[in-house]
């Protein structure tokens, strides 16, 4: 009888999951309506020829000498970029991690408690640092090119600002999660900030920080590609003109280019969390 039992019921959790796949599906259903989400069109006929003339040039990257030198160039900017716009956003993520990580309070020292001024100053910059990292950079950069004209500057600005929010939160998380021991006995003996911050915490969080500002300098790649696409230069410019044309062999070369330069950043992470760890 037991043995009918478990044969007629071999899950007795069925129930359940299929009560969660039907809940699931009732939720999703009006998202999928307000997206106008419509994958069928894929299949259209025309869809297809189009789709299948792309790709079938895609899988033959462009290695035309001309092509190749402009992607090189295109990709030294795209580096520089990145690179020019994390370094701002460094210049104000540290002063900002300064103000607004509680450990590095001076005022609550002893009592435990900070003062009035010096809460609702680290909270105005706490605000301050939320507005610059919920504007996304695309948004930043399509500001800026409005401003400022089509070209470079409009990405570094957008980069700069949006990753200086992001840089400052995480950077304030890292140290107020680590060992607070040596930070605490510094400003206690009437250490400043800044040297407190570099040999008290810094020693014990310098392999986190570096790995998540190397992980953001990959996203700062990643994201002045998306930024080129609004006329913020760099190779993401290139590859928007290149899809326009639905040249697929060049937009296949700058693809793999992009590859390599995450492959590049992941590698810098490693060998430098190597070093420290």
């Amino acid at each position: 009888m037991a043995a009918l039992k478990g044969a007629a019921h071999p899950d007795p959790a069925w129930r359940g999951r299929v009560t969660a796949t039907v809940v699931c599906l009732l939720l999703l259903w009006p998202m999928l309506t307000a997206s106008e989400f419509k994958p069928w069109l894929l299949f259209d006929p025309q869809s297809l020829a189009a789709a299948w003339g792309f790709l079938s040039d895609f899988l033959h990257p462009a290695t035309e000498a001309e092509f190749l030198m402009l992607v090189l160039r295109e990709t030294w900017q795209t580096v520089a970029i990145a690179t020019a716009g994390l370094t701002l956003a460094l210049l104000g993520a540290i002063p900002a991690t300064m103000l607004i990580t509680e450990r590095l309070s001076i005022s609550r020292l002893g009592t435990g408690r900070m003062r009035p001024l010096a809460m609702l100053v680290r909270q105005l910059a706490r605000w301050v640092l939320v507005l610059l990292r919920s504007v996304p950079e695309l948004v930043w950069a399509l500001l800026f090119v409005r401003i400022v004209g089509l070209g470079p500057t409009a990405g570094v600005l957008a980069i700069a600002l949006t990753y200086c929010g992001m840089l400052a939160k995480v950077y304030a998380e890292i140290l107020e999660s680590s060992d607070a021991h040596a930070l605490e006995s510094l400003l206690a003996n009437g250490s400043g900030r800044l040297p407190a911050l570099l040999y008290g915490a810094l020693p014990e969080s310098a392999a986190e920080l570096v790995s998540y500002t190397v992980y953001r300098w990959e996203c700062a790649i990643r994201g002045s590609a998306v930024m080129g696409f609004v006329g913020a230069g760099g190779l993401g410019q290139r590859m928007e003109e290149s899809t326009k044309m639905m040249a697929g062999g060049e937009v296949s070369t700058m693809l793999i280019v992009f590859v390599l330069l995450v492959a590049l950043a992941d590698l810098v992470s490693k060998l430098l969390r190597r070093r420290l760890g």
